[in-house]
């Protein structure tokens, strides 16, 4: 059996994945991690983006986008903490263009009453959930 590392993905709303796998893939703060059992201990923030997951004997890999969040990993298990996640295979590209055009249009008109830090947290994470879609698609 090959060298496998139990993963966990979790939002404030539920548990994303839960199981084993052979690699992890995500956003770190100061760039792409890439994690394999018996990987150092690491805490870490993560910046929105997709969280790639090879599972033994499946073809594909599951991707959960994350919008931010935590990491910790110990040498047999991976622990990823998100603001908030989505499944690969539940992503909304109309919803993220929604999104992001709000959020550039919230910080092109500026007015007092908008949190321009909020707006600004609000279009990176549009931006990063059509990338996912982007990478998910080339993947198929």
């Amino acid at each position: 059996m090959a060298h496998t590392i139990q993963v966990d993905v979790v939002s404030a709303e539920e548990s994303i994945f839960s199981g084993l796998a052979e690699f992890v893939a995500l956003p770190g703060e100061a760039g792409e991690l890439g994690i394999y059992p018996q990987h150092t201990p690491l805490i870490t923030r993560i910046k929105p983006g997709s969280v790639r997951i090879r599972v033994p004997d499946q073809a594909e890999d599951v991707f959960v986008f994350v919008a931010g969040g935590l990491l910790e990993v110990q040498p047999k298990h991976v622990i990823v903490l998100a603001d908030s996640a989505i499944r690969g295979k539940d992503l909304d590209e109309a919803k993220a263009s929604e999104a992001k055009k709000r959020a550039e249009d919230a910080l092109v008109n500026r007015s007092a009453s908008i949190d321009y830090a909020q707006a600004q947290s609000e279009l990176a994470t549009a931006i990063a959930q059509l990338a996912a879609i982007q990478k998910l698609r080339q993947k198929r």
